[in-house]
């Protein structure tokens, strides 16, 4: 007997590409064999001008796929898990894409994705649609949410989200503020995309929480990404006064608006940028004009959270990193871990394997301590939805080397603080 929703979730793709086909060893396995083999799709940019998100995947991957090397044991039995990774290469269309390879030709059991919605949100509509659990992070919950339609006395049914939101970043931002005498006048830095938009929105975004606040926000509208001219902003901020800059964008469009500011003598007292700012490579490449730039701050190795999965501290987890890879620690790593940790205690935890519907029961059941805080779906704020921490913290350059020190803890005082907020310049 054919199973006719199964067939009509396995060839209804969102980007209308049709079903790829598994790949041909899968044909000459011995059914024992496929059966004993789960699969964990993973999405990511890993190129493009998101890449700073995907930086640490290698070495996460390797240490997961080291810890799966003996199999997972689920139920008396030990499977084989495969971890099959693409990359988004930051780009939406090219997410769904991947994705839908992933659950239509490699026929993954569980799918895991993150860095903006860029990736998150067509990966988990691609989920969505076919009826593949799906679990993202690395995007506020209201871009992710929101962007996709989300009807909050609904929800989604397969797909499930960790991180911090909107609510969030505006309470670590004005704490940060709050620590500088300024004119409260703030100059809005929005891209037309879903991070931006969200962020710049009249009612759910910065502006209404601001006004409270008694900050003057001045949103000079949407600019389109990879933007080569922000002469119009910044005579806009110019003439209002702002002492202060906040936005949400890509690394390359606050490279070219920093350093057209410094070539139009613009030079505000504080510039607290989201996204743009969390890469210490992208701080180095701007010399002495890194020091002092603020951001908000999801991981560090300072936070007093434990794998459930290797029992790494944050450190030990940041140590492994740098020493095997030479490079500077970046706030995805703890994240990307976080994606396995939990993507391993559902499918442990999963009644049966082979069945979608236990995964995702799994999921939603979820109760675990991870590298970046408690991971557990409550129905708060949303339906698919579980906050972590956020606080906020400024690139300070010590000894010739930038440093990101947690400058308050207001919105979250478990994690220490590391040092104190100074002016630019």
């Amino acid at each position: 007997m054919t199973d006719n929703k199964t067939i009509s979730r396995r060839t209804l793709v969102k980007t209308g590409i049709g079903a790829l086909a598994a790949p041909a060893v899968l044909g000459v396995l011995p059914a024992q064999a496929q059966s004993q083999v789960i699969k964990i799709g993973h999405v990511s940019p890993k190129t493009g001008p998101l890449a700073g998100f995907g930086e640490a995947d290698g070495y996460i991957l390797d240490q997961v796929r080291g810890i799966l090397s003996k199999g997972l044991a689920n139920g008396g039995k030990t499977y084989k898990v495969e971890i099959i990774s693409k990359d988004s290469q930051s780009n939406a269309s090219r997410a769904s894409e991947v994705a839908s390879e992933l659950i239509l030709g490699d026929k993954v059991n569980l799918i895991v994705a993150s860095a903006t919605p860029d990736t998150t949100n067509p990966v988990a509509d691609q989920a969505e649609v076919n009826e593949v659990p799906c679990i993202t992070t690395n995007c506020p919950w209201q871009p992710y949410f929101f962007g996709r339609k989300g009807d909050p006395k609904k929800g989604f049914t397969w797909t499930y989200h960790f991180f911090w939101g909107l609510e969030d970043v505006i309470g670590a931002f004005l704490a940060l503020w709050d620590e500088l005498p300024t004119n409260k006048v703030v100059g809005g830095l929005f891209p037309n995309d879903a991070d931006g938009n969200a962020w710049g929105d009249p009612k759910l975004g910065l502006p209404p929480a601001l006004a409270k606040a008694g900050y003057k926000l001045l949103d000079p509208g949407r600019y389109q990404l990879m933007n080569n001219d922000f002469t119009s902003q910044i005579s806009a901020f110019k003439a209002a006064g702002a002492e202060i800059v906040t936005g949400n964008m890509i690394p390359p469009d606050f490279t070219t608006f920093w350093s057209q500011a410094a070539q139009q003598g613009f030079k505000p007292k504080t510039v607290t940028i989201g996204k743009a700012l969390l890469f210490p490579s992208v701080i180095d490449s701007l010399g002495e004009r890194g020091n002092g730039l603020t951001s908000e701050i999801w991981w560090t190795p300072h936070h007093p959270f434990k794998s459930g999965l290797t029992g790494q501290s944050a450190q030990q987890l940041t140590d492994g990193y740098t020493k095997a890879t030479n490079r500077p620690w970046t706030q995805p790593i703890g994240f990307q871990h976080a994606s396995f940790e939990v993507a391993i205690d559902v499918l442990k935890r999963a009644k049966n394997l082979h069945d979608p519907k236990s995964i995702l029961e799994s999921i939603v059941a979820t109760n675990y301590q991870s590298i970046v805080g408690p991971i557990h779906w409550t129905g708060q704020p949303v339906k698919n939805v579980t906050k972590t921490p956020l606080v906020a913290g400024q690139w300070q350059r010590k000894n010739g080397k930038f440093d990101l020190v947690i400058a308050e803890n207001k919105t979250a005082p478990n994690i220490p603080v590391g040092g104190k907020l100074q002016p630019i310049g």
